[in-house]
């Protein structure tokens, strides 16, 4: 795949690109982007028109439909979270370790780029933004492959970045590539000679096509089943604004609730249930299945004896997403948090806050459940990988194994 071959050799260029330069570059983008936001939007709507069509044959789903959509506050955050990223530190050039072997013999740790980011996704325009963003910060090339049901939107916005990019004196060129069809995801997947990460967003059949058809590390997750445990001393009030918030403020994003446990010593259910009910949320209290991700105003919910219960369920059912256990009891919630093997592990708080903006990542190239690597909310330091440095002055090993010289291991800083 020739794409991939030239992304290889933008990643090689663009490595060591200085941060003053990438700034810049991030910075363009986003005037050039909020300086063609009408033309963005009016791509947009004729996604919109022509997935409506997709809705009703049942070729997306209506979560998908709703992702696709980018409105003005999209699009604010959008341009804020690029500036955000041109003020964080650069992720690049770290010295991650410094350790004198011997007096005349140092290693150093150093962050560096991973190099050919291969991103799969559906709907969400915005994450070309996000994405193109966080790659140029932490100096990756990557290839970019939306679904079909927002090419529109999706060219216009590469085609804004490009153009911006150009204008920046000293940015090497191929660094953001898209691709459009199929059969270019099938090549790309056989690219492991030239592109070193894939990233799917989507659903749990597109993470699964790609896991089971590359040789490509793969870097992401499946579903989004999240959980929120209302302990016995729950505050009533945090607990129906919490939960209302986990379901309500974007049902079809992965950190949204999708089941509700309550202690079966928890005063005030009803008054729960009640108040979900006036928001308009469907509640499933017998479910087909435990660890289905609705992606709608639909929430299963469970009446468990305690926190271990509550604990195992999540275990058992939950995606390793996120979270959270609603409590005035520090004990359980520590309890909680340790025990619950997820990458998100929250205390009163919203599963949405599972976001790379959120957390001050500036952006997010999406959530992993991996325990390898890069979990939960990827941003910057997700996108770099280190290198081993080794400073000397003629050594051999053949003077240690000798016992001419010998190591003294001492680390500086």
């Amino acid at each position: 795949m020739e794409i991939a071959k030239i992304a290889k050799e933008a990643s090689l260029k663009i490595a060591d690109l200085s941060t003053d330069i990438k700034n810049q570059a991030l910075l363009k983008i986003a005037d050039e982007i909020e300086l063609h936001k009408d033309e963005i939007f009016d791509a947009n709507k004729q996604d919109l028109k022509d997935a409506e069509k997709l809705v009703e044959t049942g070729e997306i789903t209506k979560s998908t439909f709703n992702r696709l959509k980018l409105d003005e506050n999209k699009m604010r955050d959008m341009i804020q979270g690029i500036r955000d990223i041109a003020k964080l530190d650069d992720p690049v050039n770290k010295k991650l370790l410094e350790r004198e072997l011997d007096n005349d013999l140092t290693l150093y740790k150093v962050s560096c780029p991973i190099g050919v980011l291969g991103i799969i996704f559906e709907a969400r325009p915005d994450v070309i933004a996000q994405i193109s963003s966080l790659a140029i910060k932490s100096a990756n090339a990557v290839i970019l492959k939306g679904g079909k049901e927002s090419i529109n939107t999706n060219k216009k916005i590469l085609s804004v970045i490009n153009s911006a990019l150009e204008k920046v004196e000293g940015f090497p060129k191929n660094v953001i590539q898209q691709v459009f069809s199929r059969d270019d995801v099938a090549e790309m997947l056989k690219c492991d000679k030239y592109i070193n990460l894939i990233i799917p967003r989507g659903g749990n059949n597109l993470v699964k096509f790609i896991k089971e058809n590359t040789k490509i590390p793969v870097l992401g997750h499946a579903d989004g089943i999240c959980h929120i445990f209302v302990d016995e001393t729950a505050d009533i009030d945090m607990a129906i604004k919490v939960v209302t918030d986990a379901k309500t403020q974007y049902p079809s994003a992965c950190n949204a609730v999708e089941t509700l446990l309550i202690h079966e010593n928890f005063p005030y259910k009803n008054d729960l249930l009640g108040a979900l009910e006036l928001s308009e949320i469907q509640l499933v209290s017998n479910p087909e299945n435990w660890a289905h991700e609705y992606g709608d105003k639909i929430l299963s919910y469970k009446t468990v004896k305690n926190v271990d219960e509550a604990i195992e369920h999540i275990n058992t059912y939950g995606s390793g997403h996120t979270d959270s256990i609603i409590t005035k009891s520090i004990e359980n919630a520590e309890n909680f948090m340790n025990k619950v093997d997820s990458a998100g592990v929250y205390f009163n708080a919203s599963t949405r806050f599972a976001d790379g903006f959120r957390y001050g990542f500036g952006a997010e190239v999406g959530i992993s459940t991996n325990k390898t690597h890069a979990r939960g909310p990827v941003g910057l330091e997700g996108l770099t990988i280190y290198k081993y440095k080794l400073i000397g002055d003629g050594n051999i090993v053949s003077d240690y194994a000798s016992g001419t010289k010998q190591f003294h291991h001492k680390d500086i800083k």
